[in-house]
């Protein structure tokens, strides 16, 4: 399999976008797939940093600074329904960031990708690219995945990713994605290194005094925010190490080196390579939200954290009311207010025991694996059932794994089996599809229709649990029942109260709760 992945870093972007998609594409090459970076010129150690872990690495030309989207050739808008749709859309709000029109990057990414056939994946991780952008890279990718955290645009792609949590999470991109879109949301799909699953598996217990204070406003911190976190902890005069974690490029590097090496018990780190082991060894942590705040969040951690860009103010916001994260509405740069909050933290021990807690419960470090499983996996076809497949049905439908999680639990017997497919096969408002991935049998889904809505009901193959096959399916279903029941216009489904996995499936693909049911058993 082949992934290309379209990102950039820079002073002005930062370097979350790139450093996430390096761990994805890690993720990926340990799976088999070859993977192919495509960005403009890298700041300093980043290009290395790429091809040292293994990836191809294609440099699109220096940006002028050209702003906005423009038409791009060939490509589409995507509707308010979700659909493509001619005409024209305004710039995403990041637009300027791209320092070239969305047209000619268009050009100059399919010209980095040419001369092979199709790449099965296109990730792009870019907030001045937009659907237009991604309708004209069809060319070249028979898949796109799109990587957002804004939800301030339309795309045209065919899974989004979103790895922050937020408030209306299952809403945010309604009607900014295909209907066809497989969402990936939420921390579950937090985009973190193996080593955070390695150090998280060895996690110390915490206890109430704090030995060890770790900084990392980005890799790059235009503000210099790490300087006046240097001033908060000096005002306090707290007896702990500190760790100090910058980025090759840091603008003031070496004043920080300066500074770090003049202080008692404090270590910079520059472009750190065991960012978990520093996490995990720290009592306390100061930062920017982003990425970090999954990273901070995995190792329990507890943390004051700072929006230190407006794409992050969101995510800080809700974090904080899901009690992930101490953070304060203070400006990081005035090391008086941060102080204050710092010392609030410090002397709480309660309050960084929940902290801790809480993070640990959502966010458990496998996110990267999870989206790399759902990219890798062999693309699922649905087929009309037919009494061919009465056997494997039966056997399928009677594995405990399934019985386990159906409206009866109780094994089905062979004959009354029969006779309940041949009145569904027989049935012109129920459509019963079976799934494959290649050689390997997926699972069943079944539509029971009544005038322009249908019912879903689903389930996999024994053996293809915990391996993201379950989105693949019912999207696969849901393409095909738009292709041959055009009348249905809306799905519904149940699942039980304790079936988490299908509770994931149906919001990730974009389901909406609307009531709950409930049961109680009367002893007699």
């Amino acid at each position: 399999m082949k992934v290309a992945l379209r990102t950039d870093a820079s002073e002005r972007i930062g370097t979350g976008h790139l450093m996430r998609c390096l761990t994805l594409a890690d993720a990926l090459r340990s799976g088999g797939a070859r993977t192919r970076f495509v960005c403009r010129p890298l700041p300093a150690g980043l290009a290395e940093l790429v091809t040292g872990r293994g990836h191809e690495l294609a440099a699109l030309p220096p940006g002028d600074g050209a702003a906005g989207g423009g038409a791009v050739g060939g490509g589409a808008a995507i509707g308010a329904a979700g659909e493509p749709e001619a005409g024209s859309v305004s710039d995403p709000p990041h637009a300027a960031r791209l320092g070239a029109s969305q047209a000619d990057d268009a050009q100059a990414t399919l010209a980095a990708l040419a001369g092979e056939a199709a790449w099965d994946w296109l990730v792009v991780d870019h907030y001045a690219l937009d659907a237009r952008w991604e309708s004209r890279l069809r060319g070249c990718a028979r898949r796109i995945l799109a990587i957002d955290d804004l939800a301030d645009r339309r795309h045209d792609c065919d899974a989004l990713l979103d790895q922050n949590l937020h408030a209306d999470m299952q809403a945010r991109y309604a009607r900014r994605v295909p209907a066809h879109c497989v969402q990936l949301l939420g921390p579950r799909y937090a985009l973190l290194r193996p080593e955070f699953g390695e150090a998280r598996a060895r996690l110390r217990e915490r206890g109430e005094a704090v030995g060890r204070v770790l900084v990392f406003f980005g890799g790059i911190d235009a503000a210099n925010l790490t300087a006046s976190a240097l001033d908060a902890l000096d005002a306090l005069g707290l007896d702990a190490d500190v760790d100090v974690v910058i980025g090759a490029a840091h603008p003031r590097r070496a004043a920080l080196e300066a500074r770090s090496t003049a202080r008692p018990r404090t270590a910079l780190h520059v472009q750190a390579t065991d960012m978990a082991a520093l996490i995990a060894a720290a009592d306390v942590g100061i930062g920017a939200a982003g990425v970090a705040t999954w990273e901070r969040c995995a190792l329990g951690l507890p943390s004051l954290a700072f929006a230190v860009a407006a794409n992050q103010q969101e995510l800080l916001r809700d974090a904080a009311r899901e009690g992930l994260v101490l953070g304060p509405q203070v400006d990081p740069s005035d090391p008086a207010a941060l102080a204050l909050q710092l010392r609030a933290l410090l002397e709480n021990p309660a309050l960084r025991a929940h902290l801790a807690r809480r993070g640990l419960e959502s966010v458990d470090a496998q996110g990267a694996s999870r989206v790399a499983r759902a990219l890798l996996q062999p693309e699922v076809v649905v087929r009309p059932a037919t009494r061919a497949d009465a056997r494997d049905l039966f056997e399928w439908r009677n594995a405990p794994e399934v019985r386990r999680f159906s409206r009866s639990d109780a094994a089905i017997g062979w004959d009354d089996h029969c006779r309940w497919l041949a009145a569904v096969l027989d049935d012109p408002q129920r459509a019963l599809l079976v799934g494959s991935a290649g050689a390997s049998p997926a699972g069943v889904v079944r539509f029971d229709i009544d005038g322009v809505e249908a019912e879903v009901s689903i389930y996999l193959a024994p053996g293809q649990a915990g391996r993201g096959m379950g989105r693949a399916l019912l999207d696969a279903a849901e393409r095909w029942l738009a292709a041959h029941r055009a009348g249905v216009s809306l799905l519904g489904a149940e699942a039980l109260a304790r079936n988490d996995a299908s509770h994931r499936l149906f919001t990730g693909c974009g389901f909406e709760a609307f009531s709950t049911r409930y049961r109680k058993r009367i002893d007699r």
